[in-house]
């Protein structure tokens, strides 16, 4: 994914957004390509956008809701993950042709819409999510 790429994710859940939020976009390591939090959102939800984007990019879920289910709350299952892993929902894997190619993660709204931002912004940049 690209830096363009990226940005044009952003702009689409900036602009989508019904509140304040921060948007992290991630490459396939989960290093950040571009992230803002928007004005008004609180602080910790930049980090939360980032390890929902990271948890994306680097498991084998398509989403963190995905993980998070596969996983069941369990502590056993929870403390064998990457402890950056986050399992809060709004992490989402973007796709090229089959191939993931980086990750989103949106925080600041309730589960659902920070995971409905992510798909729309993944899929107005021309990138394939999960449904």
């Amino acid at each position: 994914m690209t830096h363009r790429e990226a940005l044009a994710v952003l702009q689409h859940v900036i602009d989508a957004a019904s509140g304040p939020v921060s948007v992290v976009v991630v490459d396939t390591h989960g290093e950040v390509i571009a992230s803002v939090a928007m004005t008004g959102a609180a602080r910790d939800t930049y980090l939360n956008a980032h390890r929902k984007a990271y948890t994306a990019a680097r498991s084998d879920a398509f989403t963190t809701r995905q993980l998070a289910e596969k996983v069941g709350g369990t502590p056993t299952e929870l403390a064998s993950f990457d402890p950056f892993f986050i399992f809060f929902l709004g992490g989402v894997a973007a796709f090229r042709a089959g191939e993931r190619v980086g990750a989103v993660g949106v925080s600041g709204l309730p589960g659902d819409v920070d995971e409905a931002l992510a798909i729309a912004g993944i899929r107005a940049a021309g990138f394939d999510a999960p449904a």
